[in-house]
């Protein structure tokens, strides 16, 4: 499996796009396990990686974030026990790290040596790292699917529908103390998908009011709220932080004031 790895790095031409398959294949790997682990009973699979191996969203990402939606069964210390072994004898050189003394549980996946033999990094002991981040008292109100998904690997994922998907994003978006490129790009594939997509507003509103208590504004006015937010921000800042996860870099120049004004103008359920 680490010669597959090497050997999909190996057809890409850019530094980026070397590190983006590596890391894209490792996540399948730890999917996979955690799938054999049963953990996708009390597990749902969010966030952007989630959108992407899911409905193929056109940017790679960093992290595996997930929400737990059932105590009974959560056993993620066995399961970061699996991973590290899966990935040992899938010839990788692994080591898992776990932290469960804040609400959101952190794993830490990292693998040595395999960023020189890709040419990416000059010492061996370089790390290629993956966060994995488990959020044991997720917002009320989201919608749960299971999925078949092939991505590098066959797996079987309950996951976020996309409404409760695209309601996380925007709670990112209005809740984070800085923009990422990342969060706008995925809103616009949102706004842009076909059907049209809405947020899952009452996950939605069950998310700000755990962030902000009695200020929380009304998820409705998300459209609005976002807005306000574009006046304050550096687009090329922006552009900058996403265009190394695009598999078409140069989409990230559509990321300026005027176009992501305009998406928020725009109602998708309108065809008039």
């Amino acid at each position: 499996m680490k010669d597959e790895a090497l050997a999909l790095a190996a057809a890409v031409p850019d530094p980026a796009g070397k590190l983006n398959l590596l890391r894209e294949y490792l996540q399948a790997l730890a999917l996979r396990s955690l799938h054999e682990s049963e953990a996708f009973i009390p597990l749902a699979f969010v966030g952007g990686t989630a959108l992407r191996f899911i409905a193929a969203l056109p940017r790679f990402s960093e992290d595996l974030d997930f929400s737990l939606h059932q105590p009974e069964g959560y056993r993620p210390v066995e399961w970061m026990k699996k991973i590290k072994t899966d990935l040992t004898l899938a010839g990788f050189e692994a080591a898992v790290g776990w932290n469960d003394r804040t609400t959101v549980h952190k794993a830490w996946i990292k693998i040595a040596g395999i960023l020189k033999e890709a040419g990416l990094a000059a010492m061996p002991q370089q790390n290629l790292s993956i966060k994995l981040e488990i959020d044991t008292r997720p917002p009320a109100g989201a919608v749960l699917q299971r999925s078949l998904v092939t991505r590098h690997r066959l797996l079987a994922l309950q996951h976020y529908d996309l409404a409760s998907l695209m309601a996380g994003k925007i709670h990112a978006l209005i809740s984070r103390g800085y923009p990422k490129g990342r969060d706008w790009y995925d809103l616009a594939w949102y706004r842009g998908h076909r059907p049209p997509q809405e947020p899952n507003l009452i996950q939605l509103q069950n998310a700000l009011n755990q962030t902000q208590g009695h200020a929380a504004p009304a998820a409705r006015e998300w459209p609005a709220l976002l807005l306000e937010r574009l006046e304050t921000i550096d687009f090329q800042a922006l552009r900058n932080d996403i265009a190394p996860f695009l598999e078409h870099p140069e989409e990230a120049d559509l990321l300026d004031r005027q176009n992501l004004q305009a998406m928020l103008a725009f109602n998708p359920g309108n065809t008039q």
